[in-house]
């Protein structure tokens, strides 16, 4: 059974940075491709950032030019560098995988609040 465990979430100030991390426990992701979402408080969950088995990656318009998406297949371990984190950013953020489908069992995620 996959398992997912993100980890890394906090508080943090406008125009501060947080790098979180996802561990992939019961598969490989080296040949998947990853992605994080997020969900904001009474949205739908929302692909923000994802990387293919080769290192190419794309992120939503709103985070372009602020997050940066990496893998480390050696550990099976995604993550997200979040940089000039803005008010809009406050989720709980999951990985998971996003082709040909997210795995049916979500982690918990990890919460981010953006606030002064």
């Amino acid at each position: 059974q996959v398992r997912l465990v993100e980890s890394g979430g906090g508080l943090v100030q406008p125009g501060g940075s947080l790098k979180l991390s996802c561990v992939v426990s019961g598969t490989s992701t080296s040949w998947n491709h990853m992605g994080w979402y997020r969900q904001a408080s009474g949205k739908e969950r929302e692909l923000v950032a994802s990387i293919t088995s080769r290192g190419m990656t794309s992120y939503t318009d709103s985070v372009k030019g602020r997050f940066t998406i990496s893998r480390d297949n050696a550990k099976n371990t995604v993550y997200l560098q979040m940089n000039n984190l803005k008010p809009e950013d406050t989720a709980v953020y999951y990985c998971n995988r996003v082709s040909p489908d997210p795995y049916p069992s979500w982690g918990r995620g990890t919460q981010v609040t953006v606030s002064s």
